[in-house]
């Protein structure tokens, strides 16, 4: 392993160390078991009575209700990821810079970008972590009680989910290099909230054929990539039947391209470059 390798490695322990420490782990655990029982019991609850109007559980409408189901629980954790992952990630280097807690770790023989870098790799081992406990939980639940339904295209879905956080992780990371904590969490969460809304702009605008609601929903998406890269996921990992119902968090009229994860992706390289040389450039 080269001497770079073993920097970042040091600092992606020293951050998942700061998390155990701190107890977000403990926590974030905590609250996803909790999440999840409840969802299970729900989900039986709702699958019981529905199979006693629907009959057999093999035609459309029941095939439709447990995708549609699964869909609420996932649109549950893509949302917990994307806050999170903020939450955790906000401060982590400006709250370092104001305590003046970050001279212990650059006066060492170390490059800054190593400590960047060390950070975002640490944080994004807790989000895969994470993302894949919440996903697989709520799969395993629905399989649990149905006995047979897995949504289309599962590893799809939990690739630009987990992408999604990633490029949240980035953007807060970039604005911690630069910004206060507060700061920085306004700023993300607003970021995101546009992406939001814009997303939502764009799949009700898509049925009327409205090129200013979709162009808007487009403009946002590539300020922050974020609620789009969820619409590609759901549609990937719904029914044919369950695709038609676009104007809802569990469709859409208007699908994301292939060309849009590539962006995706290349947008979170960019915003970690950008904050290598932001965190590199400022003053401690």
């Amino acid at each position: 392993m080269s001497e770079y390798a073993r920097h970042i490695w040091l600092f992606a322990r020293l951050t998942l160390r700061e998390a155990w420490r701190r107890r977000l782990l403990w926590i974030a655990v905590g609250l996803s078991l909790a999440f999840l029982a409840l969802y299970a019991v729900g989900f039986w609850a709702a699958h019981r009575d529905a199979m006693r109007e629907f009959g057999d559980p093999g035609n459309l409408f029941a095939q439709t209700f447990v995708s549609t189901f699964t869909m609420i629980g996932l649109y549950a954790v893509n949302f917990l990821i994307v806050m999170t992952t903020v939450l955790t990630a906000v401060g982590s280097l400006s709250q370092e810079i104001s305590s003046n807690t970050i001279h212990t770790l650059a006066a060492k023989p170390v490059r800054r970008w190593e400590i960047f870098v060390g950070k975002w790799l640490g944080h994004a081992l807790m989000l895969a972590g994470y993302t894949g406990v919440l996903f697989g939980g709520v799969l395993l639940s629905v399989f649990a009680v149905t006995g047979y339904y897995l949504p289309p295209s599962p590893w799809q879905g939990l690739a630009l989910m987990l992408l999604e956080g990633l490029v949240i992780l980035s953007v807060t990371l970039f604005g911690s290099s630069r910004l206060s904590t507060l700061a920085n969490g306004v700023v993300v969460f607003m970021l995101y909230g546009l992406s939001f809304v814009g997303a939502w702009t764009e799949q009700l605008g898509a049925p009327f054929d409205s090129p200013t609601a979709v162009d808007l929903g487009i403009l946002s998406s590539l300020i922050l990539p974020g609620e789009a890269l969820w619409r590609r996921a759901a549609y990937l990992m719904q029914t044919s039947l369950a695709r038609n119902f676009g104007g809802s968090p569990f469709g859409a009229v208007s699908v994301p391209s292939g060309w849009f994860v590539l962006y995706a992706v290349l947008y979170m390289l960019a915003m970690v470059a950008l904050g290598i040389r932001a965190f590199a450039r400022r003053d401690l």
